[in-house]
């Protein structure tokens, strides 16, 4: 099978397609020949090791020192059951499916094997290849921060970063829990955010949330500028900050913040868990979550992709789909 491989870390040119062996399914394992797959902000980072302040040297220590352990990148895919393991019985070949594999990675290939218990749901009927393989990065780091930070109904949240992946995955599903949304973004993007379920929205280049007055129950960061001392002004008695990107000193310190009592700190990785991919699929499919693509390209220019990905300008997602799809 074709896949794009890297053996040294760096910009996209170290990026090289490679013929690999057909995975073979284990006996808890399905086959998928994937449809559609993505390259996502952490698709960057683990290539580039470009990492939040203070995570550097143990990033590069938990990857690989000399060299990538996991050379393929790509954490997200979509496509179809080709083949199952002799345990298997929840999918068959034919099924369509979409998967989070999360720091597996390996998705940047033709096929993939994922076990059946494992990060991987039916394809909803109403997503095509593109948006199903877009679910899993955004939306599951999302389902994990507002599990932790207990997110309510009718409480306020603001999400700094909102046009992301992940930015746009938390606007959509803070408001399908019943939350006033407002988002902070770029003058470009005000009216996507708007579209996909923010109920105000703030151009940072004008505004700078911290120093409205006004004041959320959470606030979710994913740019990784508003740490708590910023952010503090802007909490309400009782709030959370959610830190989906932090840098070490605020990871460290985000534990001590609750001391207080009055306001509380959440960082770190989000968990990996098969059941955010189940209820994803039921978001996807009863309408209350849609992944925002902003570009597609083909499989053979997967390093232009990481190209627009370096830049920083996506809005949502960037996906890849295979040649011929």
């Amino acid at each position: 099978m074709k896949a794009w491989s890297h053996r040294r870390y760096g910009p996209p040119e170290v990026l090289e397609q490679v013929e690999l062996p057909m995975p073979v399914p284990a006996a808890d394992e399905i086959r998928v020949r994937i449809r559609a797959t993505t390259v996502s902000s952490a698709d960057w980072r683990l290539r580039s090791l470009t990492f939040p302040p203070g995570f550097g040297p143990l990033g590069r220590l938990a990857l690989g020192v000399r060299g990538p352990r996991r050379p393929i990148l790509g954490s997200e895919l979509s496509g179809e059951v080709e083949a199952v393991g002799r345990a298997v019985s929840r999918f068959k070949p034919g099924d369509a499916v979409f998967a989070f594999t999360g720091i597996g990675l390996g998705c940047h290939a033709e096929y993939r094997c994922i076990a059946e218990r494992g990060p991987v749901a039916h394809k909803p009927q109403r997503l095509d290849w593109a948006q199903a393989a877009a679910l899993g990065f955004g939306g599951a780091t999302m389902l994990d921060f507002y599990r932790r930070g207990a997110l309510r109904a009718g409480e306020r949240v603001l999400v700094n970063g909102a046009s992301g992946a992940v930015g746009t995955a938390a606007v959509q599903l803070a408001r399908h829990l019943g939350a006033q949304v407002t988002a902070v973004c770029s003058a470009a993007n005000l009216e996507l955010v708007r579209a996909i379920g923010a109920h105000a929205a703030i151009d940072y280049a004008r505004e700078d949330f911290a120093r409205t007055g006004a004041t959320w129950d959470l606030i979710v960061d994913t740019v990784g500028n508003a740490p708590y001392p910023r952010s503090r002004p802007a909490l309400a008695e009782g709030g959370r900050l959610l830190l989906v990107l932090a840098g070490l000193t605020e990871l460290l310190k985000a534990p001590w913040v609750g001391l207080a009592g009055r306001h509380k700190v959440i960082a770190g990785p989000a968990a990996e868990r098969a059941e955010y991919i189940a209820r994803l699929a039921e978001l996807a499919a009863a309408g209350a979550f849609t992944p925002v693509i902003d570009r597609s390209y083909a499989f053979a220019d997967l390093r232009e992709a990481h190209r627009y990905v370096d830049s920083g300008r996506k809005r949502g997602n960037v996906v890849v789909r295979m040649d011929g799809v």
